[in-house]
């Protein structure tokens, strides 16, 4: 389990990742290429993963680590989870809605979770039994934390959820999925026709934008939405955000109902609608398609949250 070291660690390792990624941010051009996905990539990510790796072999040398660019290296008990620049497109674009996400994950259960988004000035993390989090950043131990806390929901059919990607952007699976969840809520955001894909409308706003948060999981940590499903993505853009949303309260698992970070697929809520949402989302698809036929993650990873 991990311990006040590890928490402390990972502050460290968030405010590398801020000074680098501020670095870039204030630069009057980013440059990017594509990588094979067709996903955005800069130098930021590849610095900052380089970096992150390499002090957490100085700190824990028998550590495992699996980052977003650079894939994974080491086997043990306990392994690092880092997506070095979490919306990528935000970044490049001069939005605020972008992070780090750093995850811990020990014999097989996430136990520290941390997202760091310096020009929103905000980190939010948590580990477990010890309450999910949020203050300023770089990390400053005269400025108060404040505890995230969530409130039972009420009906799935009166809710309000966040879906990501872009139906443009999802397959024919996952699609289903996205479009079986917006009809049986009330408010979807982004506010879409989630049935039909039009290639030629301009692209949407992700769910978070404007939202002072960087993640459609956060908007249900903070209270901001009952529900986020977020579509082919990597253990990177999960794994961070599960400690989080469990410690205030709320839900997690994938569209099979399990507690795994590598299908592809993962539904976060607030306490009392994840079973309500899971059934509305695979109604009329749970006897079809058995849990791992949900896509890989890394056979399509796109720029998600």
């Amino acid at each position: 389990m991990t311990d006040l070291a590890d928490l402390e660690l990972v502050h460290r390792l968030a405010d590398e990742a801020d000074a680098i990624a501020r670095r870039y941010f204030s630069s009057a051009t980013i440059e990017s290429r594509a990588k094979s996905d067709g996903s955005p990539v800069t130098d930021a990510d590849r610095e900052i993963e380089i970096v992150l790796r390499s002090l957490i072999r100085q700190e824990y040398p028998g550590d495992a680590f699996i980052g977003e660019e650079f894939g994974a290296y080491g086997h043990g008990r306990r392994r690092w989870i880092i997506d070095a620049i979490d919306g990528t497109a935000s970044f490049l674009a001069g939005e605020p809605e972008w992070s780090t996400l750093i995850a811990l994950e020990e014999d097989g259960r996430i136990t520290l979770g941390m997202v760091s988004a310096p020009a929103l000035g905000r980190r939010w993390w948590a580990r477990p039994d010890s309450g999910s989090w949020t203050g300023p950043c770089p990390s400053d131990p005269d400025a108060p934390a404040h505890r995230l806390a969530l409130t039972e929901g009420g009906s799935a059919q009166n809710a309000a959820i966040g879906i990501w990607p872009p139906r443009s952007r999802l397959n024919q699976q996952e699609r289903a999925a996205a479009a079986r969840l917006a009809r049986g809520v009330t408010q979807v955001r982004p506010l879409l026709d989630w049935t039909t894909a039009d290639p030629t409308a301009p692209a949407p706003r992700k769910p978070s934008t404007g939202s002072g948060t960087c993640h459609g999981a956060l908007l249900v940590a903070t209270g901001q939405l009952d529900a986020f499903l977020l579509l082919g993505a990597g253990p990177w853009d999960i794994a961070p955000l599960i400690p989080i949303v469990q410690e205030a309260g709320g839900t997690f698992s994938d569209l099979a109902g399990q507690h795994r970070t590598d299908t592809g697929a993962a539904l976060f809520a607030r306490p009392g609608l994840h079973q309500q949402l899971l059934d509305i989302a695979v109604a009329d698809n749970r006897a079809k398609h058995a849990p791992d036929t949900w896509p890989h993650p890394e056979q399509g990873l796109r720029d998600k949250t």
